[in-house]
Formats: C-alpha cells, sequence, structure tokens
C-alpha cells in the first residue's frame, strides 16, 4: 500500500491539476509583505506562508483565499480520485470532519515540525500531513458521495 500511496502522492504532484491550481520550520513572523511572485507555489513551505499570512499584509485576503482554493481542489481531487471505480481513499477523516480554516490552521502547525518536507511540492505535503493526521485503516473502501 505504501507504494500506492507514493504513487499516487506522485502523480498529483506531477499533474496539471496541481499546477492549474495554483513551511521552513514555521511561518515566519517577520516576512515581509506577499508579492505576487509568492502565489507561484513552488514548494510546500510557498503554500504554508499564504496559510499563515497576517491580517495586516496587503496582499492577506488573496493570500489566505489562495491557500484555501489550493486546499480545497486537492481535497476535491483526492475524493474524485477515491470515489472512481479503482478508487483508493488515502485519508479517512473522523465525522464530523475538521472544517477547511482547521484543517489549514493544522497543517501549518504540521509544518513547523516537518522543515524537511517544506522542499517538496505542496500537494504531496499537504497529503502527507493528511495521510499522517488521519490515516486510513488498509484498503479503505471509497465512500460514495464524501466529496464535501
Amino acid at each position: 500500500m505504501r507504494q500506492t500511496v507514493r504513487t499516487t502522492i506522485r502523480a498529483l504532484s506531477c499533474s496539471g491539476f496541481a499546477l492549474a491550481l495554483a513551511a521552513t520550520v514555521a511561518p515566519s513572523a517577520a516576512r515581509a509583505e506577499f508579492e505576487r511572485e509568492d502565489f507561484r507555489i513552488r514548494s510546500a513551505q510557498d503554500l504554508v506562508d499564504l496559510c499563515a499570512a497576517k491580517n495586516d499584509d496587503p496582499l492577506y485576503s488573496a493570500a489566505i483565499h489562495f491557500c484555501e482554493g489550493f486546499v480545497t481542489g486537492a481535497w476535491q481531487y483526492h475524493q474524485a480520485q477515491a470515489n472512481g471505480p479503482k478508487g483508493l481513499r488515502l485519508v479517512c477523516p473522523p465525522e464530523p470532519p475538521p472544517t477547511r480554516d482547521e484543517a489549514v490552521a493544522m497543517f501549518v502547525t504540521w509544518s513547523g515540525t516537518h522543515a524537511d518536507r517544506m522542499t517538496e511540492p505542496a500537494v504531496e505535503a499537504l497529503f502527507r500531513f493528511l495521510t499522517e493526521k488521519y490515516p486510513c485503516p488498509a484498503a479503505a473502501p471509497a465512500k460514495k458521495g464524501g466529496s464535501k
């Protein structure tokens, strides 16, 4: 199963989907204001930086919306592939699942203890976090209609 998860994560990170959707130890408190270049998401750190944007940053709204859009899109893609005819569920959150804001906050916190993962593609690090936080039992069947 480990190889299947790695293959799926690699496929997600290499897909045009990840590009179209477009943390070192902890979000930098001394970070300068965001610039348009920061929205290119070349690594997990870039995504974490946007997800941890400060309220007083002029691009705060854009950063948070980009972060949440990226995370939501990645999750929706996971749900679609998991519910397909040969679907494989990588993540099995509890019922009720955490809110989007809670999940993003947990990802940012996780990034602070996984600095070695921050150079990976953002979608790969995101799913590493999710599979650690909400692992599925071996060969978890897809839940129909679970695209929330």
